[in-house]
């Protein structure tokens, strides 16, 4: 009886154990004023590293193309992170996109690699397009960028590549 009480317990905290170690790995945990090499050596390297104005770094981490998350992890001059943004959030794309502003080099360091880039005959441009999750419904952030590198326009849509999957 002891050792199936001591079996349960070992597990029991060996569960605990890994669920704080993913824990630690999870960007959106980082708190504004960490240092960058404490998040670096908890998250490990970024899928992208960008420069900010002021001197500052955008550390990303990106879970794409499976994954339906891209946050944003902005470091100051000083090496302390000041913001840490999910920035694949319906809410967001209205305020954050930037039409006829932003520039591809502005949605690679905001979005990250897009899940897909591809073309379409009602448009002379690129189509870049990531997937993120909306109330538990997955979905597609479609940016439009121009031949030029300038962003045109964009929506936002269902993501029927499970719909494909399934059939």
């Amino acid at each position: 009886m002891i050792f199936r009480r001591f079996g349960f317990l070992a597990a029991l905290a060996l569960a605990a154990g890994l669920g704080l170690a993913g824990c630690a790995g999870e960007p959106t945990r980082v708190q504004p004023g960490a240092s960058a090499a404490d998040t670096l050596q908890r998250l490990g390297p970024p899928t992208g590293r960008y420069p900010l104005t002021g001197g500052g770094e955008r550390l990303q981490y990106s879970r794409l193309p499976a994954g339906f998350e891209v946050t944003d992890i902005d470091v100051d001059a000083s090496g302390k992170v000041v913001s840490v943004t999910q920035v694949l959030n319906e809410g967001r794309f209205g305020h954050d996109i930037k039409v006829n502003q932003w520039r591809q080099n502005d949605v690679m360091a905001f979005y990250g690699r897009p899940y897909e880039i591809s073309r379409v005959s009602s448009f002379d441009g690129a189509v870049w397009t990531w997937r993120y999750k909306a109330v538990n419904e997955r979905r597609m952030l479609y940016i439009y960028i121009d031949p030029t590198g300038v962003v045109r326009r964009y929506h936002t849509g269902d993501d029927l590549d499970l719909d494909r999957i399934r059939d």
